[in-house]
């Protein structure tokens, strides 16, 4: 099993380029589904998570075209031979109960496994399997599997959602687009992802407004056409990075960085530190002369500060000069990067959904295990910053989300080596 090695106490500098948003392709590659036509991605990440989508499509009929060098990735399904999402791929990646949506509206019939995904807290299906019953489908849990069935087609309806997740408002959307009716889903999710993939629907000729606003509707029709879509930068990798160049004290011009779609992220990267410019190809990332600063923060849906990026911001904040708090309100397990941490002498207390960040002068290298993506690249950062060696086990985590980040960090003059068995 790979293993990351990294020398740390070595500020970076240079450029980094963020990839394509791998939240995006992961919701748009499913959309593909819902024409016969080609549909063509550009910008598409090289991740784990994206290529598993491609056996995905490719176990439903559809014929996918990967272009991994040129980030392109084309899905033509003009006629699907299965309506079944086997069990021994959707239980590799959650986003892949994404196919539910497009396969029960342009099949009348749908039977997916219940999802898998990183161990990081209940995530519950129910709000997907509430807003397909509300367009008016049947579903039973037969054996592990979600069956659903439409046979006299979808109808419009109002989807009023308790929690505005992101995935139960992807597989809303593309369900409805040949619902009969209009249909509007309440409490929407206002991730960019969100509208990324209504931006891709309506290029398919999809009439659908208010993606990003919190009440999307959507007016159902009997087709739709193929179509090409630049993928949009990944927040989480950008603010990744941010958090590279505050920890090590560094001086990075991150291109593409995705400034206009991370909400509360940068705020809080400012507060705790980071000195972020217009740059002429991006935007230059330093720590500002004020050092790391202690803050406190709340994760929650878009615009607020992305769960995704709370482990990332841990790492950065066991270096402030003082008491950080941090209270996670998505998923109840996702501190697990905690002890790992503090093998690496961070002082962190963990208790009610609450984590106590105390600043430490600095970190020391030391064998670490990784539990899933995001406590991943919380464990590189601390490495690059730590004093010594760090190594870090069950680095595949990496791998679903963050296109080549030895090399991209290697470039920037981190000593990072990926090492294998």
């Amino acid at each position: 099993m790979d293993r990351i090695e990294i020398e740390g106490g070595i500020p970076l500098k240079g450029q980094v380029r963020i990839a394509g948003a791998k939240n995006a392709c992961l919701a748009m590659l499913p959309a593909a589904l819902l024409t016969g036509d080609r549909v063509t991605l550009s910008g598409v990440p090289q991740l784990a998570d994206v290529a598993a989508m491609a056996p995905l499509l490719r176990s439903l009929g559809a014929e996918v075209e990967e272009v991994p060098l040129e980030g392109r990735i084309s899905v033509s399904a003009a006629r699907l031979t299965s309506r079944r999402a086997p069990y021994d791929i959707v239980r590799k990646m959650r986003a892949s109960f994404l196919v539910l949506g497009p396969l029960l509206a342009r099949e009348g019939v749908a039977e997916v496994s219940l999802p898998g995904g990183c161990a990081i807290g209940e995530r519950s299906i129910e709000l997907h399997l509430e807003a397909i019953r509300a367009l008016g489908a049947d579903i039973d849990l037969v054996n592990g599997y979600v069956c659903a069935r439409a046979p006299r087609g979808l109808q419009g309806a109002q989807i009023v959602f308790s929690y505005p997740s992101v995935g139960a408002t992807e597989n809303a959307m593309m369900a409805a687009v040949f619902a009969e009716g209009e249909t509007e889903i309440v409490n929407a999710a206002r991730e960019p992802e969100i509208v990324a993939l209504a931006e891709l629907l309506r290029a398919m000729g999809a009439e659908v407004e208010g993606a990003g606003d919190g009440i999307i509707r959507i007016a159902g029709l009997v087709g739709l056409r193929g179509a090409k879509y630049d993928v949009i930068p990944d927040r989480i990798e950008f603010g990744t990075y941010i958090a590279a160049a505050v920890i090590t004290d560094g001086d990075l011009v991150i291109e593409s960085g995705a400034v206009d779609l991370s909400g509360e992220a940068v705020r809080q990267f400012r507060e705790a530190g980071a000195l972020i410019e217009t740059a002429e190809s991006g935007v230059r990332v330093r720590r500002d002369s004020g050092g790391i600063r202690p803050v406190v923060v709340q994760t929650g849906p878009y615009p607020g500060f992305p769960t995704d990026l709370q482990a990332q911001l841990m790492a950065l904040l066991t270096l402030a000069g003082g008491e950080s708090v941090i209270e996670e309100t998505v998923f109840e397990h996702r501190f697990m990067h905690v002890p790992e941490l503090c093998r690496m002498g961070a002082d962190i207390s963990v208790g009610g959904g609450r984590a106590i960040v105390r600043g430490v002068p600095e970190l020391r290298g030391a064998p670490v295990m990784a539990t899933d993506l995001r406590a991943s690249a919380s464990l590189v950062l601390a490495g690059l910053a730590a004093k010594g060696a760090t190594t870090i086990n069950r680095v595949y985590h990496l791998d679903r989300g963050y296109e080549r980040p030895v090399t991209k960090l290697a470039a920037c003059g981190a000593r990072i080596q990926r090492v294998s068995g």
